[in-house]
Order: C-alpha cells, then structure tokens, then sequence
C-alpha cells in the first residue's frame, strides 16, 4: 500500500513539473527579447525610421503567430559625439539580443563597442563605405541593415524640371557626413553627364545654414538637400529662406519635403524601417546572423510634392512630374 501511495504521489508530481514546463502556450514563445536602439539625432526622418521598425518586427511577429515580447532600450544622442560614445557603451554591456544604429554615426558607434553583437542599420546610405561590412552582398561582420541611398540622379532632374532661368543649381550639404559626401559625389557625377551647372557648399553646424544660404541669394535657380542630418535637422529654417527667395527644394527624403521642401522623389523612412524590422525578426527569432544577411535598399521610391511650399513660390502640383 505504502509503495502505492509513494509511485501515485510521483506521478501527480511528475504532472505538475510538466504542466508547470508547459506554461500557457508554446514555451519559447513566452519569452522577452531585448533591443538597443541608438539613434544619432532627432528629427522627422530617422524619428520615423525607428516608428518604422518597432512596427515592421511587431508585424512580423504577429504574422507568425509568436508571443514572444519585445524590450526596448531607445537612446538618442542629440548630435552629441560624446553622448554616442557613452551609449553605444551602455547598450553593448546591457547585453541587449539585438542592437540597432539609426543613422551613419550612431550605426559606426555601436560597431566600434562590440563585433560580435548582432546589429542592424537604417538610415545609412553605403554600409561598406561606413567600415560597417566588408561587402553590401556579404557583410562578414555582426553588422547588416537597410541603406537610404537615393536616387539622387532623378531628383536632380526633378529639381532641373522646376528650376528658371540659367543660373546653376545649388547643392547645400554637411562635409563632415560620410553619407552626404558620397551623394554629392553622386549628384556631381550626374551633373558633369548631362551638363548642369552646380554650385556647391557645405554648412557644418545650424549656425552656419543661414548664412551659406545667404551666400546663395541671386546665385542659384534651385536647392538640391541630400539626405544630410544636419540639413533635415535645419529644414524650417531653409524652408523659410528658400521660400522667400522663390526658390524651389528637392529633399533628399520625403520628411525632409514635408517640413520645408518643395518636393522629392525617394524613399519613405517608415517604410525603410520596416524593412529592417522584418530583417530584426529573422535574427531574433531565425537565428540568421548579419553576416550572411545582404544589405537592402528601399523596395519603393515615390514622388512626394509638398503643395503649399510649391504654391508660394508659383508653382502647382500639376507642374511637378515624377522624374
């Protein structure tokens, strides 16, 4: 009787281990994964492109039916090189599953911390011309993500299309950024092919955008902007100058049109994060790792024309055609 009592006692225990293992769904599932995201400033789009990708790793999570949970750890450096330094720091040691740079600063920042935490970027225009990967197609590093190159040639034509006169197009830029260096190198390639005149000059800090501007007054029949932080940082202000002057802006970006550009023809930051949030779930929940993982590009450009901004200096929508 004893031995009875003693072998039902161990299996009502043996139930209750693997109930108690079983919990209320699939195990795994139940889990909490943790993010680290460092964005370099803020502004409309790299705000956007963090949106982007917490929605984009949500909608990848939901579609396969994972409860898992997701932690996040947002940071900002406010254009701060020190601040990027201590939190690129501070997100490797919180041993974070995930790490991810918004924006060629930050994204060099957390490389230079860990090289063996999986990391994702956005927002960055050539990862391999950053040192993030040793190639786009095969990275070779715990570095991958989404590049915002533009088409920078068809958004000069777009500027040229709106543009009076005979007087040259102005590109105004941030020198100290990698990635705005490499699209004017771009813009000036294009330029020489088809035989447009460009003035170009560069501002390194807010201070100096209103005076290169003013430098530019009675020079330029239009305004080229790359995908610059600085210059997205400084739009209401160049939107104020440039409108004054009748002059029409092409973005690099569409959030960039949205707070003082007349128009674009690029990509969406949203959905660029997306994008690399859908990349998250492959490594989160996959298993792949960023080093076998190819850098991608925007899967859609569009034309965007800020309608207000074009009717001050004369235009109307119906003017500006897709490039």
């Amino acid at each position: 009787m004893m031995k009875k009592t003693m072998l039902g006692s161990l299996m009502i225990g043996m139930a209750l281990i693997l109930t108690a293992c079983s919990g209320n769904g699939s195990g795994n599932n139940d889990k909490t994964v943790s993010v680290g995201i460092l964005q370099v400033v803020q502004h409309g789009s790299l705000d956007q492109a963090r949106k982007g990708f917490k929605a984009g790793l949500d909608q990848e999570l939901k579609a396969h039916g994972s409860q898992i949970k997701v932690k996040y750890h947002d940071l900002n450096a406010q254009g701060d090189q020190a601040n990027l330094n201590t939190m690129s720091q501070q997100l490797v040691q919180q041993k974070n599953d995930l790490l991810v740079g918004i924006a060629t600063p930050a994204a060099q920042a957390l490389a230079k911390k860990t090289t063996t935490t999986p990391t994702l970027v956005t927002a960055v225009t050539d990862l391999k011309a950053a040192g993030l990967v040793k190639s786009n197609q095969q990275p070779r590093t715990n570095v991958s993500g989404t590049s915002d190159l533009m088409p920078v040639g068809k958004q000069l034509k777009l500027l040229k299309s709106m543009a009076k006169g005979n007087k040259p197009i102005g590109i105004m830029y941030n020198s100290s950024e990698e990635n705005s260096v490499l699209q004017v190198k771009i813009a000036k390639q294009y330029a020489q092919r088809y035989q447009i005149k460009l003035k170009v000059v560069s501002a390194t800090s807010t201070n100096d955008i209103a005076s290169v501007l003013a430098g530019l007054e009675g020079k330029i029949s239009g305004l080229y902007l790359p995908t610059d932080n600085l210059m997205a940082s400084a739009m209401k202000t160049i939107g104020q100058k440039t409108k004054a002057a009748k002059l029409p802006v092409v973005t690099g970006s569409i959030e960039m049109a949205q707070d003082g550009g007349t128009a674009t023809y690029g990509l969406n930051f949203y959905e660029l994060g997306e994008q690399t949030g859908k990349m998250a779930y492959d490594v989160l929940i996959k298993k792949k790792k960023p080093a076998t993982m190819a850098v991608q590009t925007a899967d859609k450009v569009h034309l965007y024309v800020n309608k207000a901004n074009a009717k001050s200096i004369g235009l109307t929508a119906d003017q500006i055609k897709q490039p």
